[in-house]
Order: structure tokens, then C-alpha cells, then sequence
């Protein structure tokens, strides 16, 4: 074979489309409930999107963001994730303000150079909502709500909501201070990521996924302590919403984001069955974002869905969202008459919204009927041409097995 597909990417082949179709759909459908409207943003940015909103110091601008020049020397990037594209297209088209509220929501491909494992890819897509113009805290419990419902929807069980705030620019500085000074006497021990976060941004070493690191982060400053009033009135009151709507949760006082912008409400969706790599949902508020990528300071909340991870779940436990069958009708003929009877009525019914099809590649009558099980078909339509000379023919109910003759000008009614 001469070519081959690029490593840290996929096909998508269509027997699996499906289930992502499935999945999309439930996406939609649910945001949808809460009113959120689609916004679609292009596939790439200017770098110093990226690097101004995500963090000059984080492991993505680092280390995973593919970023090339264009034929005029300006710096371009393949979105390493949705939230600053959708803030810069807010601002630019006047979407965001401080009087309204804007609810958006977003699918699509995102792409991180990272070693690829199970349900991470380098072209990986997500699914997310974005929230902008209200600090109410009953904002951030209908968010993390909106990502459980979803979860649910799909089949998902076994999930766990972990909660934190990491504070707000006011109380961020002493918690900085005690979480350099905690891991300062320990970092020689440390990874070479953890080393170099010391400096830039300490937050971020607990982050660190190696194991070794843990026993140092276990012991590391929670940020609960150090939250001024305003952030621990906050957090109170979501804590109180979400017990209010009977959303599980746990306080994981040493979850922080792989980026920089948040501020207060940090959370994370945890689905045990993927072992180590187990996040499906993350999110959090990040009242300042807006304001630093030039527009009105305006508060924001949301979250950003791994879908890879949602469909390796749903395929690896056969989870309850299921392909209920390509198509609703196959028409099986045998003789010229009758398959020139039968793409008459194939068109007729896909014209009237009927998914339907048939056999073009001369198979028997029996290789016909076997394809219309395999497809999943609800209903068979059988005819040779003595059926075509009588204008009727055998409809065969595939789900109960029962079978009636139904005349071809009624066919259509009959299935509607």
C-alpha cells in the first residue's frame, strides 16, 4: 500500500459513523433543551489566540499545538480546543454582552500533537457548551447538570462528578505562593514538566499525570484554603444548587484545568471504566477570558466532551444507544419487471422520507433477503413479476415476522 493514515488520527468507517451520529444527535437534542444555539468557528486561528487565552506556559502551546505559516508569514494553528475561538467569534460579531445572555454550543475536530492512546487521538473532536454574561452561581450548576443529562442520554453509568474552585485573581497569588513553596523542597524529585511549571505556573503541577508525582500533590495545599469571600460564597452556593437537583458530586480540592483561564467553578466528569485516562467531560468558569482577548469584561462558564472517549465507552459495554437500522424499507425483486417496479417505488419512497433501498448487484432472491437482515431493515417488500401483474406484493414486518399483502399505490401510506 502506498499510503498510509498519519499516526494519532482515524477513519471513521460507516458502521462506526452511526453511533457518532447517534452520539451527535443526543448532543443536539440536549442542548438544545437548554437552549443553546450551534456556533461553528473555523478549523484554524492566529497563534496568539491560542497562546494569549490557553497560556504561553501550558503543555499545549508548548508542546502540542500544530502551528504553521501561512504564504504571508503569519502565524496560523489548528485549534487545540473550541473555548477561545468561540470567545474571539463572540466579540467579533457582537454575540457577547453583560445585558443578555449567549448560549452556545459546539462539535467538531480539534488537534493536539500527544502520544496517542485509548480514546485520545492528535485529530480528536469534541462537543461543548460555552455560557457567556451571568456569574450566578445556579449557571454553574445547570452547566455540570446539562453535561450529566447528556452522559445519561447515551447510556453512560458509573460517573462521577469531582468539583473545585480554583479561586479568582484575588486569592490565586497566595495559593501560587503555597503551592510553590509546598513543592519547592520536592521537585528535584519531580518530572522535568513539574520542574519547569514551578516557575511559570505552579497550578499547574497538579496537573501532573506521573506517577511518581502523585505522593508530592497528595499533600500539596488544597485551594478551598485559600479562596478569598467572594469565591468561597461562590462555591457554597453551587455546592447548595447542585444538591438542590440531585447531581452527585465529590470536592476534589486539587482538580485544576490543563489551562490557564480559569477562574472559580472547575469540574471534571469522570467515567471509571476508561482506567487512567478517565476524564469525559471537563469544564469550568473563566470570568476573565473575555475581557483579555479584547472584549468587555463578561462573566463565562462551560465544558468540552471527549467524544472519542463517550463512543469508546458506549462500544466497549454496549451501552443502550444502539443503531435501530440503516433503512426502513429494502425492496427485494426478482425479474426485470418487478426491479423496474421496485426502483419506481425506492424513489418513491425516499422522495416522501422513507429511507429506503435495494439490491443492484443481481443477487438471488435469497442473497436479497439475507442483505435486508444485515442492513437491519424494519420492513421487506418481496415481488417477482406475477406480483408486478396483480399491482401487489408481500410486506414482512421484520421485527414481528408477520407478513401482508399491501398493493403498490399503498405502499408508502402503509409504512407512514
Amino acid at each position: 500500500m502506498k499510503y498510509g493514515i498519519p499516526r494519532g488520527t482515524k477513519d471513521i468507517l460507516p458502521a462506526e459513523a452511526k453511533l457518532w451520529q447517534l452520539v451527535e444527535q443526543a448532543c443536539r437534542e440536549i442542548f438544545a433543551l437548554y437552549d443553546y444555539s450551534e456556533i461553528r468557528t473555523p478549523i484554524f486561528e492566529f497563534t496568539d489566540l491560542f497562546t494569549r487565552s490557553i497560556g504561553s506556559g501550558t503543555d499545549i502551546v508548548k508542546k502540542e499545538m500544530y502551528t504553521f505559516a501561512d504564504r504571508k508569514g503569519r502565524s496560523l494553528t489548528l485549534r487545540p480546543e473550541a473555548t477561545a475561538a468561540v470567545v474571539r467569534a463572540g466579540i467579533e460579531n457582537n454575540l457577547i454582552s453583560i445585558e443578555s445572555l449567549a448560549k452556545l454550543y459546539y462539535l467538531g475536530p480539534m488537534f493536539r500533537y500527544e502520544r496517542p492512546q485509548a480514546g485520545r487521538q492528535r485529530q480528536f473532536h469534541q462537543a461543548g457548551v460555552e455560557v457567556f454574561g451571568s456569574a450566578d452561581p445556579r449557571l454553574d450548576a445547570e452547566v455540570i447538570e446539562l453535561s450529566v443529562r447528556l452522559f445519561e442520554k447515551v447510556g453512560l453509568k458509573d460517573l462521577v462528578v469531582n468539583l473545585n474552585s480554583v479561586g479568582c485573581p484575588k486569592c490565586q497569588p497566595e495559593f501560587r505562593g503555597a503551592i510553590k513553596k509546598h513543592f519547592a523542597q520536592h521537585i528535584s524529585d519531580m518530572c522535568q514538566d513539574c520542574r519547569d511549571r514551578l516557575e511559570q505556573n505552579p497550578m499547574r503541577i497538579l496537573d501532573c499525570k506521573e506517577a511518581h508525582c502523585q505522593k508530592y500533590l497528595e499533600k500539596a495545599p488544597a485551594s478551598l484554603d485559600y479562596l478569598c469571600p467572594e469565591c468561597k460564597n461562590h462555591f457554597d452556593q453551587v455546592v447548595g444548587w447542585l444538591g438542590n437537583l440531585g447531581i452527585k458530586y465529590q470536592v476534589n480540592d486539587r482538580l485544576v484545568r490543563g489551562l490557564d483561564y480559569y477562574t472559580k467553578t472547575a469540574f471534571e466528569v469522570i467515567a471509571r471504566q476508561l482506567g487512567a485516562q478517565n476524564a469525559v467531560c471537563g469544564g469550568g468558569r473563566y470570568d476573565n477570558l473575555v475581557a483579555e482577548l479584547g472584549g468587555k469584561a463578561t462573566p463565562a462558564i462551560g465544558f468540552a466532551i471527549g467524544l472519542e472517549r463517550v463512543i469508546s465507552l458506549i462500544t466497549d459495554h454496549q451501552l443502550p444507544i444502539t443503531n435501530e437500522g440503516n433503512i426502513k424499507l429494502f425492496i427485494a425483486t426478482l425479474g426485470e419487471a418487478a426491479t423496474k417496479q421496485g426502483f419506481a417505488l425506492l424513489s418513491q419512497a425516499r422522495a416522501l422520507g422513507i429511507s429506503a433501498d435495494m439490491d443492484f448487484l443481481g443477487k438471488s432472491l435469497k442473497a436479497q433477503l439475507k442483505n435486508a437482515d444485515r442492513l437491519k431493515a424494519a420492513f421487506v417488500y418481496v415481488m417477482g413479476d406475477e406480483e408486478v401483474k396483480k399491482g401487489s406484493a408481500g410486506l414482512k414486518n421484520m421485527a414481528t415476522g408477520e407478513q401482508s399483502e399491501v398493493e403498490f399505490s399503498q405502499l408508502i401510506t402503509r409504512l407512514k
